[in-house]
């Protein structure tokens, strides 16, 4: 940990890059690896792909008539990007290629709108969550293995749909149990499933309750078997599914509003988070709307502030992307600008002035109140 607030503490801008509409800005980071393709997705309805290195444009995509709300690389094949789309459709696209061609198409049923997305650790399996119509919400589940047919178009797997009653605003899968995968919505909810089973009941392992509508999930521990959200009204909450079948509490922290510990340091908001296995530390991302980036550690007793990165941003910072063990952070935001952060770098020309325009991801603040967690 010393070692990493040591590099925190020498982060500078060393590269930035400002995208070439400037009423636009970034919802979503991804990077590809190994060869480090950045995807961005665009408040235009657009996906941009960067060079790492020199931070230039090398391609977009702009096949979407709806709103976009995520970009993901697979991680096998770390040449194919997926996005998510209102439009009822995920499309896959082969980052060496130019055109405005999906590689495919990933259908969903009558009236899915998607607002969440991920791809499981073998690039075997999509999964996107909707938003709620009447009275639907669904995890709609795809095989993503590519078919090089003429017909590129892919219908679903099949769907769950009775564990959310509201919006589903984030999927995340295991980072290495292809079968397991959580889910975050604006009813509360965190649940947690193992796909492998033959039903949504027999499925559903765990229901962990945020108490609010759930904005980010992320998954933690030596062995991935914690998960971690924050919510629409900046709000923490950290479970152990480890203790699932013990007499030990599940719940390893739960903070009601960031912003009201950090006042000093004018956390206006929490992006997301990260967990980091090298230094074994859960590390939350979040940040003002003058456009400062602030890093935070937290422990089941409380969250600290590590370092705050000024200079960079103009306006508020939407998504990021941190790599600790290349020593590297991406972040992106409102004043239309990718911004690549090192440490012992060397500070840029001036930062570019705001461009605000109205976000193709809504947010929603709803809160709720039930029983903490029950588990199946």
């Amino acid at each position: 940990m010393d070692d990493l607030e040591k590099q925190l503490s020498n982060f500078h801008i060393e590269k930035r890059s400002a995208l070439k509409d400037k009423v636009t800005y970034v919802i979503d980071i991804d990077v590809s690896r190994p060869d480090e393709k950045i995807a961005i997705l665009c408040s235009n309805k657009s996906i941009q792909i960067y060079d790492k290195c020199s931070m230039g444009l090398i391609r977009e995509y702009n096949d979407h008539p709806g709103l976009l709300s995520k970009v993901k690389f697979c991680h096998v094949n770390s040449h194919i990007l997926y996005s998510s789309c209102s439009d009822g459709t995920v499309k896959s696209w082969d980052t060496r290629v130019s055109g405005t061609n999906a590689t495919q198409v990933f259908r969903g049923y009558n009236s899915n709108v998607f607002i969440s997305l991920d791809i499981s650790s073998n690039d075997f399996v999509v999964c996107a969550g909707t938003e709620k119509v009447e009275e639907d919400s669904f995890l709609v589940f795809w095989d993503a293995r590519y078919t090089p047919e003429k017909n590129t178009t892919k219908d679903p797997l099949g769907v769950y749909a009775e564990s959310h009653n509201d919006d589903i605003t984030q999927v995340r899968f295991h980072p290495k149990n292809p079968s397991i995968v959580a889910s975050g919505s604006t009813d509360g909810l965190v649940n947690v499933f193992d796909i492998s089973k033959d039903n949504e009941d027999d499925a559903l392992n765990a229901t962990c309750n945020s108490d609010s509508s759930v904005s980010y999930v992320g998954w933690a521990g030596q062995n991935y078997d914690q998960v971690f959200c924050l919510t629409h009204d900046e709000g923490f909450c950290w479970w152990d599914l480890a203790q699932m079948d013990s007499e030990e509490p599940i719940t390893l922290s739960k903070t009601q509003d960031i912003r009201e510990k950090f006042s000093i340091a004018s956390i206006d908001y929490v992006i997301g988070g990260e967990y980091h296995k090298n230094v074994d530390a859960l590390f939350l991302v979040g940040g003002s709307h003058t456009g400062n980036v602030s890093m935070l550690t937290c422990s089941n007793k409380d969250i600290k502030h590590l370092k705050t990165l000024y200079g960079g941003h103009s306006s508020t910072v939407r998504a990021f992307y941190w790599n600790v063990e290349d020593d590297y952070l991406l972040t992106g935001g409102e004043d239309a600008q990718l911004l690549f952060w090192k440490s012992k770098a060397k500070e840029p020309s001036e930062k570019q002035t705001s461009m605000k325009m109205a976000s193709s991801v809504h947010q929603r603040v709803r809160v709720h109140s039930s029983k903490s967690y029950r588990n199946k």
